[in-house]
């Protein structure tokens, strides 16, 4: 069986890669499992010094690397720069505080002395989505490696190549042989790895119901599981917003990564009173979006990762449109002569309760625009949902943006008048069907090891 990785503007073959058969699969995960062995006893200046050096090879190497992004997902390159550097800034924000984050906790009682330590796990099997084929792995692997434990990744089968480079990074950098190696598998052996004796944890960013999935494979085998999953983001704009502040912010953030991304905006829920507003200024920044080339630096927006993802898209859209729902913004498959999986920046008005779209995910560049008469209308909107991974309000009163961020939507990173992301710095994750645990911050770095009480009488 072969993996093939196909270029979405072309359509053609970039490589066929050979799977790995499960003799290959286990003798991996062994040799990863003898080199844990070892690099769990290593020191944290020495685990430090190390990502230390993988931050250096990603910028040296960021071009070749966006380069590599774009013919094998579509993402422009001045996008796949930046996400290049923001993996490097990971690595270095956990070399600069990952031992601070483990280190032991006195806790003061009868005993002489007693203390948690956090002490590694092992392997941890990381299943990650094409989408941010560098940044999403590296969100994990960074942490975890400061912490002692090794990784096998199970990528994308559409970035193999991505993939593979992440592997020459770290043995570049001079990390020990096997503490991180790529399975090249199909989904249908996942079951079998998350099964393996070595494996210890698995950590997994997509769909909702491929995490289900592996949530209940990996609770059959009483493994730990993180798993950071699908999203609706709502985004409320609410009477006295800064429209032209909030039109802006959501037209960037509803097309990060040309609209495929968990924590992009999808619902911009607005209060009735100054919808008509906020919609002419939204559409004009939407369609200002320039859509060609991923090579071509002008270029915002480059294709759908793969042709059938956006023949789903397309098909949603009318779906929704034969609903009730008005599109007044794209809503067509553009006419680019030799180029492939292309969708244009799509506005749907009118979404209501009952419609497919206010229930689902929409994962591409398409916009859903739900009118509420007031701001408990809005977030009452908000909340009605199975998702929660993100969200965000708009408004001049500070006041009231936090309160409505911190007690009344329900989700895992809620922003005040900015677009909803992830930082190095924050834990990142969501509840609901958007998922459980958290990836970043101290509390990512602490997600995959052993929190051992140690008690000296």
């Amino acid at each position: 069986m072969t993996i093939q990785s196909v270029n979405p503007v072309t359509g053609k073959v970039i490589k066929s890669y050979k799977e790995h058969s499960w003799e290959q699969i286990d003798k991996k995960i062994a040799t990863t499992q003898t080199a844990w062995l070892k690099w769990q006893n290593s020191s944290f200046a020495e685990r430090a010094s190390l990502l230390k050096k993988t931050s250096a090879l990603l910028i040296q190497r960021k071009e070749k690397l966006a380069a590599l992004m774009a013919i094998e997902m579509g993402k422009p390159i001045k996008d796949g720069i930046a996400e290049i550097e923001k993996c490097a800034s990971v690595c270095d924000y956990y070399a600069d505080n990952g031992e601070t984050f483990l280190k032991d906790e006195l806790i003061k009682t009868e005993a002489v002395k007693s203390y948690v330590s956090f002490r590694p796990l092992g392997i941890v099997l990381a299943i990650m989505p094409w989408n941010f084929p560098y940044w999403q792995l590296f969100r994990f692997l960074a942490p975890a490696l400061m912490a002692g434990n090794c990784g096998v990744l199970k990528h994308a089968s559409n970035v193999s190549g991505c993939a593979l480079s992440i592997e020459q990074i770290i043995k570049d950098a001079g990390f020990p042989a096997n503490v991180f190696q790529v399975l090249l598998i199909n989904s249908r052996v996942v079951k079998q790895v998350i099964a393996h004796r070595y494996i210890k944890a698995v950590t997994l960013t997509g769909s909702t119901e491929a995490g289900m999935q592996v949530a209940q494979q990996a609770a059959q085998q009483l493994k730990k599981s993180v798993l950071e999953l699908g999203g609706s983001d709502p985004y409320l704009i609410l009477a006295d917003a800064d429209l032209e502040l909030a039109a802006d912010v959501c037209a960037q953030s509803r097309l990060i990564n040309n609209g495929q991304s968990c924590i992009a905006a999808k619902r911009f829920i607005v209060v009735k009173k100054v919808e008509k507003e906020f919609v002419r200024l939204f559409k004009n920044k939407m369609a200002a979006r320039i859509t060609g080339d991923p090579f071509d630096a002008d270029t915002n927006l480059g294709p759908m990762s793969r042709l059938d993802l956006r023949d789903d898209l397309h098909e949603r859209v009318k779906e929704n449109i034969k609903a009730g729902a008005k599109c007044i913004l794209g809503g067509q498959i553009p006419d680019f002569k030799g180029r492939h999986a292309y969708y244009t920046p799509t506005i749907l008005t009118g979404i209501k309760k009952g419609m497919p779209a206010y229930e689902e995910e929409i994962f591409g560049p398409v916009a859903l625009v739900i009118s509420a008469k007031d701001t408990d209308d809005a977030v009452k909107i908000a909340n009605d949902t199975p998702f929660g991974l993100g969200a965000a309000v708009f408004t001049k009163d500070g006041s009231l943006g936090e309160q409505v961020a911190k007690t009344h939507l329900n989700a895992g990173s809620c922003f005040v008048n900015s677009l909803v992301k992830s930082d190095p710095r924050l834990p990142f994750g969501g509840i609901n069907q958007s998922g459980y645990g958290r990836e970043l911050g101290l509390f990512g770095i602490r997600e995959f090891v052993n929190i051992k009480t140690v008690y000296i009488k």
